[in-house]
């Protein structure tokens, strides 16, 4: 959402040029990214500066570009309040006689990296931005990616760069020190009271988190997979707008194919779509192509979307249409997650089963995976990490990402839902079958995800940068993270038309981990 470099103790005057604040002595600079979702004011009394760059929110007062001159304890009053934005915010504070702060707001539509220089704080939403900082790898940061366990902190897989996670607050006077914020409260399940009306309450928080978004239906587009998430959200606002909500999607490949193609028309002949709808065949055009930039060793970061290439190409048809924002349903398998009481075979902190190529180093280290997080959020972390990864492509093409599964008020909602409206997805099953969906949308059969096009990327393109990582060696071989002598075998396995998708599929983190050392530490 934005980029900056902020020298402490510099210059208090502070002006808005070109779409930047720079203050006088040219020490410091914010730039904030230049969208209509995207609002930016700042504020000084005379010594103090705060700048403000948030996220446009329905109904809320909007913000007036520039710096704006306003006594002390209007100050106080602007700077106590200004990170409690319903939308995704950004507050930065300086001052002569004081470090530089930068808070973070509670709703991570995007994120911020930040990086700490000899005299300077630097931050970008795009790590790319911040290549120059990157250290070597942060071992247990890549141990948890290794093993698919990521954690929401502060720390990156670069020591050197750090992450500015929800409601914290970056303190720089010289060196960098983050502040988590205190744990979030949440719900307990709770019983229905006779006669609740579940449905009718979920599709009014639908309705809720999109309003509370200024998005315009001539430049919005609908993420609808034919899924349970993508589709109550796509179904819930085309019944609300007829004809107005645009769709888009990527394309599956295997069994699940044909029926992911007959949902999505299910749910569009269905309801009252609009004609627009664009899709990319994932099948045809895979991850790790050669043509991929990820692949051609651009400054691509390993958080980004593990189907980075063809979610590229979507957003750039989507950009090529005049679209400004896209709608998710990112967030929908936490909001009816189950509890490790209600699921103890789901138990997600017990110790995962180690790939074979996991080196001695990081099989150590997963020890040490939990030290450092960050405390409990309002939004489920899981929700926070895959925001994160789909928010660059988008920003890159000036589309904007909404998230109605992460509005608060349905993350509550969520919550307090007994039992057997979250087991199996109830919630989003029966909300689908009410709007008068057939089975096969409410009951899928096959298995509809991008495991077959893992596959063909990991056995094709995949083979050919294994064996470029195993021919000129890998940081992540250096450290002792990952064993070559197992990966080898592991390609060997995959030529041999031999693949174990519980097992292989995971080999596309080693892939993307070591594509994001040959960018960021050449």
């Amino acid at each position: 959402m934005l980029t900056f470099q902020l020298t402490p103790y510099a210059d208090a005057s502070w002006t808005l040029v070109g779409g930047a604040y720079t203050a006088a002595d040219g020490a410091s600079r914010v730039t904030p990214i230049d969208h209509s979702m995207v609002e930016h004011t700042a504020y000084t009394d005379g010594q103090r500066v705060l700048i403000v760059i948030r996220e446009k929110m329905t109904g809320c007062v909007a913000a007036v570009p520039g710096v704006h001159n306003i006594g002390p304890s209007q100050f106080d009053a602007q700077a106590a309040t200004a990170a409690d934005w319903p939308g995704d915010v950004v507050v930065i504070s300086t001052a002569p006689d004081l470090p530089v702060t930068v808070t973070a707001g509670a709703a991570r539509t995007t994120h911020l990296y930040l990086s700490a220089g000899p005299r300077s704080l630097h931050g970008s939403w795009d790590m790319a931005d911040l290549k120059g900082f990157a250290g070597r790898l942060h071992a247990v940061e890549v141990a948890r990616l290794l093993v698919f366990r990521p954690r929401y902190s502060t720390q990156t897989v670069f020591e050197g760069i750090q992450r500015l996670t929800e409601r914290a607050t970056a303190h720089f006077g010289g060196s960098l020190v983050i502040s988590y914020p205190q744990p979030a409260l949440h719900h307990d399940p709770r019983e229905l009271a006779e006669g609740a009306d579940v449905l009718g309450a979920f599709v009014e928080l639908l309705h809720e988190a999109l309003d509370a978004h200024p998005w315009d239906a001539e430049s919005t587009v609908f993420h609808l997979s034919g899924g349970f998430d993508s589709g109550c959200i796509g179904t819930t606002a085309a019944k609300r707008r007829p004809h107005k909500v645009r769709t888009a999607a990527l394309l599956i490949d295997g069994p699940g194919r044909a029926q992911q193609e007959r949902r999505r028309a299910g749910m569009r002949d269905t309801l009252p779509f609009a004609d627009d709808d664009t899709t990319v065949d994932a099948a045809r055009l895979l991850p790790l192509d050669p043509e991929c930039t990820r692949v051609q060793d651009k400054l691509i970061s390993p958080y980004e979307e593990p189907l980075f290439y063809p979610f590229s190409l979507l957003t750039s048809a989507l950009a090529a249409k005049g679209a400004t924002a896209v709608v998710t349903g990112l967030g929908g398998d936490e909001l009816v997650a189950l509890s490790q009481e209600e699921a103890p075979h789901l138990d997600l902190n017990r110790m995962p089963v180690l790939p074979p190529w996991i080196g001695p180093a990081a099989a150590t280290l997963l020890e040490y995976a939990d030290v450092g997080t960050a405390p409990p959020a309002p939004i489920n972390s899981m929700t926070l990490l895959a925001l994160e990864s789909t928010a660059p492509p988008l920003l890159r093409s000036g589309i904007w990402p909404i998230h109605p599964f992460a509005w608060p008020a349905l993350v509550e909602f969520g919550e307090q839902l007994p039992y057997d409206w979250r087991d199996f997805k109830q919630l989003q099953r029966r909300l689908l079958e009410s709007l008068g969906l057939g089975m096969e949308v409410v009951r899928p059969v096959h298995r509809e995800s991008f495991a077959e096009i893992v596959e063909r990327a990991l056995t094709g393109s995949g083979v050919t940068l294994l064996e470029r990582m195993l021919a000129d060696g890998s940081p992540l071989f250096d450290d002792r993270l990952v064993n070559p002598d197992a990966v080898s075998a592991a390609v060997k396995r995959m030529q041999d038309g031999n693949y174990a998708e519980g097992e292989e599929s995971k080999l596309l983190e080693v892939v993307h981990l070591d594509l994001a050392t040959r960018a960021f530490l050449s």
